[in-house]
């Protein structure tokens, strides 16, 4: 108060919780993107559907994108043991 009178105070500017980002697939700005850090690499994204588009391995047999364990096979990605036995490699089962 200055000479019994309230001095009014100014609101302070509204702030952004999150830092506005770009997506690096489909160039969307989000304030709740995220990071994903793979192999030394920093890769921004606005949906976890960018985020597979572009991180996701794909299957050597049917094409698939592999979303969840997948089966490495001598450096070769298969989306399960089928696909990698299609593909010739044995001894290759499934954890259950």
């Amino acid at each position: 108060m200055t000479g019994g009178r309230a001095v009014p105070v100014r609101a302070a500017a509204p702030r952004t919780l999150w830092r506005m980002a770009r997506c690096e697939v489909c160039g969307n700005e989000y304030g709740m993107s995220f990071e994903v850090h793979a192999q030394g690499a920093v890769h921004v994204f606005d949906c976890f559907a960018c985020a597979i588009h572009r991180m996701a391995p794909i299957c050597e047999h049917c094409r698939v994108q592999i979303i969840g364990q997948g089966v490495d096979v001598d450096g070769r990605w298969f989306c399960g043991a089928h696909c990698a036995r299609a593909e010739g490699a044995a001894g290759i089962v499934d954890k259950v």
